[in-house]
């Protein structure tokens, strides 16, 4: 049987140790990382995985997308899979920054305590993404919506968020959601009590060290599930320690970032797994979620 080998097409000048180490622990036998990788110079790269091996062999081939740069993770991923022909393809994983497999985990970790499905028809919104302009919070977002799950976006920019809430709409018809600048609420004691009182969900994926949710509007709230993504001090929701794993406090449940993180790291190492099965899938953050379990 031939090795499994996996490109791994890193976006920064340096590819990802991390992602590497992951890749090795998860089965691959070889790992050929490359640093910037752009559409512009993708192909050949591609065309090696394509061409070197015919018939089932093909399958023991995979490519692996990352870097910091998420936007043009997503542009090396169109062009990759726009070179793809026919059966001549490979199976190929997106997950710059982490951002998928941690969207991922964050939502597989809600739905352990939340009935995401059965909140569509509500009529105020139940979940909230604190920082939700970012890579992991636009994905929780998304992933959340295509659950059926009324969402509120909450950025310390206005136009980013309504942008934000603008691209879940174009990908999610029927999507349920929401934007809400943080200055904005924060300033408006009347809307934010209004808003966090009828969430069930807050999740923190703002940019570290940077606190959006502090202990008092938090304890303020109806109880729910508290996930916070950032493990660097300050956290983003005050109260809420980087190793939390469904940690109960009254009606409140808490995950921190480390909490998240093992579910991150199984959903990682089961995803690179799965670009070996024969059918040259192409994950994405939904593809994702599905290996994480069901939401």
């Amino acid at each position: 049987m031939a090795r499994r080998v996996l490109l791994q097409l890193d976006c920064d000048p340096h590819p990802s140790s991390f992602d590497a180490i992951v890749a090795l622990d998860a089965g691959v036998d070889v790992v050929l990382p490359y640093g910037g990788v752009t559409p512009d110079n993708v192909v050949p790269l591609v065309h090696g995985a394509m061409f070197t091996r015919g018939g089932s062999e093909l399958a023991s081939t995979a490519i692996f997308i990352g870097g910091s740069d998420v936007a043009l993770a997503e542009a090396v991923q169109q062009r990759v899979c726009a070179t793809f022909f026919g059966p001549v393809r490979v199976g190929v994983m997106l997950d710059p920054s982490g951002a998928n497999t941690t969207a991922a985990a964050a939502v597989v970790a809600a739905a352990r305590h939340l009935p995401l499905a059965d909140v569509a028809g509500a009529r105020e919104c139940p979940a909230v993404v604190l920082g939700a302009t970012g890579p992991v919070g636009q994905r929780v977002a998304r992933l959340l919506v295509r659950r059926g799950a009324p969402v509120t976006l909450v950025s310390r920019s206005a136009p980013r968020a309504g942008e934000a809430a603008e691209v879940i709409r174009r990908a999610v018809p029927g999507a349920m959601v929401d934007a809400v600048d943080l200055a904005a609420l924060s300033g408006d004691a009347g809307r934010a009590r209004a808003l966090l009182d009828q969430a069930r969900l807050v999740v923190a994926a703002g940019a570290a060290g940077v606190t959006l949710l502090t202990a008092t509007q938090r304890r303020s709230m109806q109880g729910g599930v508290f996930i916070d993504l950032n493990a660097v001090p300050p956290v983003g929701i005050e109260g809420i320690a980087p190793t939390d794993k469904a940690r109960s406090e009254g009606t409140a449940l808490f995950y921190g970032a480390l909490g998240v993180g093992g579910t991150k790291m199984k959903i990682h190492r089961a995803a690179i797994a799965r670009l070996f099965g024969g059918d040259a899938p192409v994950l994405d953050a939904e593809e994702m979620l599905d290996i994480g379990g069901p939401a």
